[in-house]
């Protein structure tokens, strides 16, 4: 049901009735790493080539959900998934081998919540049973297609993050244990004219505030309903500004807690991530692994998870082009 101007109450509570996150040996090292159902002690997989890497994840992941759902591939009516490859590779592959009817998504960082509200929106209104919903990143592959290959060994700004190598799926259906998926909200693309692709934070946080605003407006709720709020990847530069403009919006968020997935994944003290995390991988192996556990065990019964995306390319920047950037939100409840 269509609430307010842009966002969706889903009445019928559809359920997040398994989940699967997989990700790489240096987010192993993380605070996070007991979360995560796989940690791979190898960037390649066991596979030729960081592409091949990064397909094998969403695969990994995808099949794992499917099977902790105790359901075969051919019970999943849809298949919602995307990454930040050209053309949207990793899971365009992974869904050939999956064979599940297929809808590619390309919201950037922001696809793990778009894919998560477009498959309860599905099957909110009976239009599945089971639907898979899906996304990941890898190190490698991003910088190269984005910035510099890792082998170039450039200097990073302190303003840059560190691509995530993960990948997180859900299997969303009308009944069952697990937390249910109550709205979404779906942002607009807000271009703020940053042009530098070492500073994706400072480009996405008006997008991830401006989701926000909606949020609450149209559903007619304060964010102290929420015991969590989360955005995707702003990491420490984009969070202190989203911080900022939330003031100048006169937000209230004291009433609840403010992080950003960007922030949590990595230990700063420990490892060199500049400004924090990135990428499809960071919002959907923290909000599925991290986060789920934590309403498992009730520490959290309610959460927004604002998934943030950078909807630029290596083309669109080569011609000067600035940074058009997207949020889309996503409460998750204990029903």
């Amino acid at each position: 049901m269509l609430k307010g101007h842009q966002s969706w109450i889903f009445e019928n509570q559809p359920k997040i009735i398994s989940k699967a996150t997989i990700v790489g040996p240096f987010e192993g090292q993380g605070p996070l790493a007991k979360d995560f159902d796989i940690v791979h002690a190898d960037l390649y997989l066991g596979q030729e080539t960081w592409e091949k890497a990064e397909k094998t994840l969403i695969e990994e992941s995808a099949s794992l959900a499917i099977e902790k759902a105790g359901l075969t591939k051919d019970q999943v009516q849809f298949y919602f998934g995307g990454d930040l490859m050209n053309q949207i590779i990793s899971s365009s592959f992974a869904a050939r081998t999956l064979s599940i009817p297929y809808l590619g998504l390309f919201g950037a960082c922001s696809t793990s919540m778009e894919s998560l509200a477009l498959a309860a929106f599905i099957v909110n209104h009976g239009g599945a049973k089971y639907a898979l919903a899906g996304t990941c990143s890898h190190n490698a592959t991003v910088e190269k297609q984005f910035r510099y290959p890792t082998e170039y060994g450039s200097q990073k700004p302190p303003t840059a993050q560190y691509t995530v190598t993960g990948s997180g799926s859900v299997i969303i259906s009308p009944e069952g244990d697990g937390p249910a998926v109550t709205s979404a909200t779906i942002g607009r693309v807000i271009d703020m004219g940053i042009s530098d692709p070492f500073n994706m934070g400072a480009a996405m946080a008006p997008a991830a505030v401006d989701t926000m605003q909606a949020h609450f407006r149209d559903m007619g709720i304060e964010p102290s309903y929420y015991d969590l709020i989360v955005t995707g990847d702003l990491s420490k530069v984009g969070y202190e500004i989203a911080k900022e403009l939330l003031r100048e919006h006169r937000i209230p968020m004291e009433g609840t807690i403010y992080k950003d997935c960007g922030m949590m994944i990595y230990d700063y003290s420990k490892q060199q991530v500049q400004a924090g995390a990135s990428g499809c991988g960071c919002s959907a192996v923290v909000t599925y692994g991290h986060l789920l556990n934590q309403m498992q065990r009730r520490e959290l019964n309610k959460i927004l998870v604002v998934a943030t995306g950078a909807l630029l390319s290596p083309l669109s920047y080569q011609q000067g082009e600035t940074i058009p950037c997207i949020a889309h939100a996503v409460s998750i409840e204990n029903i």
